[in-house]
């Protein structure tokens, strides 16, 4: 199980974009601790200096400030790399509905940009961040890959877009491309501020500085949450994955199911306070109930979840303690 034991060639290189991000941080340091080259791609604009200043003077660490917007940006950052894992994107589904020309721009065109750097630059394997947010308004639970529904919003667009990329550049240039459909990952350095926040990490900081948290909608949506080490492995084992598997999108999650209600009064619970939420309304574009088939992940990947959703939570608040304090 995990991903530590995981092995490569000795000198292989890897490329992160978004590498300042949650995801990507976490990414470029569980490669650096494998003993091999990270270089990490970010124009910061959503990925914060902090998350990897402790990785600069790492040996096989090189930091490289740019935007995949710009194709010449992504050719040179691709130059001599054996793997890319692409998380470089704009996130949140309420703010994709505010700027859907910016999600295009970025999401779309910057992955584009990315594959194409990747096939000429002569990579192995390009793995790249989709999104449970594919399935749209399919009602069948668990999630199965192949039955989508009605897109609810331009990031799910952009998502369903990336995958559809994907498989034309296996097809057409034989690039080998895996999708990793993310189910609401979270744990350390998560961003728990601002307006479009991820739940977890929002609920805690703010059960932490005494605010009352609000809960869109009345708390009993699902939610398949996926701790990141999960995610880690997943991408490293895409990078290991038979080429007979590539253009293939593939779920990433654990394959369980939390009410939101619940989870806020276990972190009540576990934080030591006793407060009573606000509830507001539903958010636009929303998928009320998530939970995953990670079947096809576990047969085509070698996929195989160490951490479940009370192990990953009670790891992510005990760093949030540490690093938000009271």
């Amino acid at each position: 199980m995990g991903y530590q034991n995981l092995k490569f060639e000795k000198d292989s290189v890897f490329l992160v974009t978004g590498g300042a991000g949650f995801i990507g941080s976490n990414l470029c340091e569980a490669i650096l601790d494998m003993g091999y080259q990270v270089r990490c791609l970010d124009d910061l604009s959503t990925g914060k200096q902090e998350n990897i200043d402790f990785l600069q003077g790492r040996a096989g660490y090189t930091f490289i400030k740019g935007d995949i917007k710009d194709l010449d940006t992504c050719m040179k950052a691709c130059e001599g790399v054996d793997y890319v894992m692409n998380e470089a994107a704009w996130g949140s589904v309420p703010r994709s509905i505010e700027m859907p020309l910016f999600y295009e721009e970025n999401n779309i065109r910057g992955t584009l940009n990315m594959m194409e750097a990747a096939r000429q630059q002569g990579v192995k394997k390009f793995v790249y961040a989709s999104s449970s947010s594919v399935y749209g308004d399919h009602p069948v639970l668990p999630k199965v890959e192949g039955q989508e529904g009605n897109l609810l919003s331009p990031y799910a667009l952009t998502k369903r877009a990336d995958e559809e990329y994907g498989k034309l550049y296996k097809k057409l240039y034989g690039l080998d491309t895996y999708g990793l459909r993310y189910f609401n990952v979270f744990g350390r350095r998560q961003d728990p501020d601002g307006a479009y926040a991820a739940v977890i990490p929002r609920f805690i900081r703010q059960l932490l500085h005494g605010e009352v948290p609000t809960i869109n909608g009345d708390g009993k949506q699902s939610r398949d949450f996926t701790y990141i080490d999960n995610v880690i492995e997943a991408n490293l084992k895409a990078c290991l994955a038979p080429s007979e598997a590539a253009g293939e999108a593939f779920n990433i999650a654990y394959g369980g199911r939390e009410f939101l209600i619940d989870i806020y009064y276990d972190l009540c619970k576990a934080l030591g306070v006793s407060v009573e939420p606000h509830f507001g309304p539903d958010r636009p574009g929303d998928i009320k109930h998530s939970n995953a088939d990670i079947s096809k992940a576990r047969k085509l990947l070698g996929y195989d979840p160490e951490y479940d959703f009370a192990s990953g939570i009670a790891l992510a608040i005990d760093w949030y303690k540490k690093n938000l304090g009271n």
